[in-house]
């Protein structure tokens, strides 16, 4: 058995993992790349995938960092079925079609630059016709019911409590007289999150695939993330500016949107202060959160019983048209507006922060992981400027990160996820997080568990053997392709300027960060001096 690492190997998006066993070929997921040029450069080449070799998939949830891809991989030949759960099928349904419909806006977009320059129109990654066409291969299957989509493999979808309908999903393959049991976990949630129930325990596997994107660290807590949240609204408040609040449309949205609702009955939300739900992408999310109240925990829907409605509030508004959301920055005065993106690389959200971000008074509060190279990213570190539209703006607005309302577990969670299991030889694979977080977090798995924990490299293909050594696979000679030194470089340049931004105002940071930041660049002057040298 086989399986080959096509993304979410030491970074935080695109995952899948395509598997060959028994004469067939299926995959886990199909994200897409996000975060630097270099690295989203990956979705044009999915050639690689061979996707009309694909049999099937299974998608764990409906995040575009682990379905995005699928509308182009279909174009490229992929005819098979794709698994999912009941909740993921509608979220995918909407979540895909929006993401085409961004591909192709930032086509057209580029595309008048290039025809000034008398160059050729550019392509979208993916069109809205290409996303539909991906609707007729779902399959729905619920939580804890067993198929097989061929004789001698086993699949079960298990809630992993990260976002609606997301799964974490059990394989049994039986293969040479034996029983191999993989586990992948997708996303693990945090357990007692709003709205979700707590991830589900697994005891036994032969590999377990893990995601680490909090590897490194843990998450504050969550009244605690619930008080800095009600902090951000009195600043802005007092100061009579904006709060603006980058949201993943799925999930964290309805989380804020809860969140309010209980600052709110505490009396911490003034109600003059007007709410702004602007993202028709989040609108069309909450209302099938409404529709799947079977997938909510306990304790939502006991308050749906009572007659309550957390996801809402008396003064909230929807704002589904360009023209309403335009409107939102000619209002002055106060108010709270959620939007998407969530790492503030795309859609209405930059809009929001050209308006406000240089405003002093306004806040700018991150509720999720940002990717590295991502606006996002550049804010929370501590960017000076940032660029919008083409246009250099100061940050002046208070910046909030409070990675507590995080929809994925935090270190001590995920080692706590992993105490349950019992299979000593078991043999982890750490993806879908940063390496630096991975290392951490192998380090502690390793002095812990005593598992044997591996790191997969992109496009990295290992056998797996249950009781053996990994090992990885040999390529023929043929197909091992050539370093490209000047996409290394390009990285590593990459890499340079966001330290750089970083280091501006160095002297104000921690004595901790000054260490990291400048023991990072020397070791990145140290590795580009070697790649010349072997250049």
């Amino acid at each position: 058995m086989k399986i080959k690492f096509m993304g979410a190997a030491r970074t935080v998006t695109g995952s899948c993992y395509i598997i060959e066993t028994k004469g067939h070929r299926f995959a886990i997921d199909c994200g897409m790349h996000q975060g630097n040029a270099e690295i989203e450069k990956r979705n044009w080449d999915v050639d690689i995938y061979q996707p009309a070799d694909i049999e099937f998939f299974l998608i764990t949830h409906a995040h575009i960092d682990h379905c995005g891809l699928l509308p182009r991989i279909v174009k490229k030949g992929f005819n098979g079925k794709i698994y999912t759960t009941p909740p993921t099928m509608d979220l995918l349904k909407i979540l895909l079609l929006d993401s085409a419909h961004i591909q192709e806006m930032e086509a057209q977009w580029k595309s008048k630059k290039h025809l000034r320059r008398g160059e050729e129109k550019i392509k979208p990654l993916y069109t809205q016709k290409d996303a539909e066409a991906v609707f007729p291969m779902f399959n729905v299957v619920s939580y804890g019911e067993v198929f097989e989509p061929f004789a001698g493999l086993k699949v079960t979808f298990k809630d992993a409590g990260h976002i609606l309908g997301a799964s974490l999903i059990e394989l049994s393959i039986e293969e040479n007289g034996e029983t191999v049991k993989l586990v992948f976990s997708g996303d693990i949630g945090r357990p007692a999150q709003l709205l979700m129930e707590d991830p589900t325990v697994v005891e036994a596997a032969d590999f377990l695939f893990l995601e680490s994107t909090y590897g490194d660290r843990n998450h504050k807590d969550e009244n605690d993330s619930l008080n800095e949240l009600a902090e951000a609204i009195a600043y802005s408040y007092g100061n009579r500016e904006k709060v603006i609040i980058p949201a993943f449309a799925v999930e964290r949205t309805q989380e804020m949107m809860y969140c309010l609702y209980l600052l709110s009955k505490d009396g911490r939300l003034p109600q003059d202060m007007p709410v702004y739900l602007d993202s028709p992408l989040a609108i069309q999310a909450t209302e099938i959160f409404r529709r799947h109240t079977a997938y909510l925990d306990d304790e939502t829907r006991a308050l749906i019983k009572k007659g309550e409605d957390p996801l809402n509030l008396p003064q909230l508004h929807f704002t589904p048209t360009t023209a309403e959301s335009m409107a939102i920055n000619n209002i002055s005065g106060p108010a709270i507006v959620i939007s998407a993106s969530g790492m503030a690389d795309a859609g209405r959200i930059k809009h929001h922060l050209r308006h406000n971000i240089w405003r002093e008074g306004a806040s700018i509060v991150f509720v999720g992981f940002q990717a590295q190279g991502t606006t996002g990213r550049k804010i929370v570190d501590g960017a000076k400027k940032i660029r919008l539209f083409n246009e250099d703006i100061a940050v002046k607005a208070k910046v909030f990160t409070i990675n507590g309302f995080s929809a994925h577990a935090g270190q001590t969670q995920l080692l706590d996820w992993l105490r349950h299991f019992r299979s000593r030889d078991m043999q982890v694979f750490l993806i879908h997080g940063e390496y630096g977080a991975q290392q951490v977090l192998a380090g502690l798995i390793k002095e812990r568990f005593g598992f044997k924990v591996m790191i997969p490299q992109y496009l990295e293909e290992t056998t797996l053997e249950p009781g053996r050594a990994l090992k990885r696979v040999e390529y023929p000679e043929k197909a091992v392709p050539s370093i490209d030194w000047n996409y290394i470089i390009e990285n590593i340049g990459a890499r340079f300027a966001q330290l750089r931004e970083r280091r501006a105002g160095l002297e104000s940071k921690p004595w901790v960060e000054q260490t990291e930041i400048r023991d990072q660049l020397l070791d990145l002057d140290r590795v580009l001096a070697e790649i010349n040298s072997e250049k």
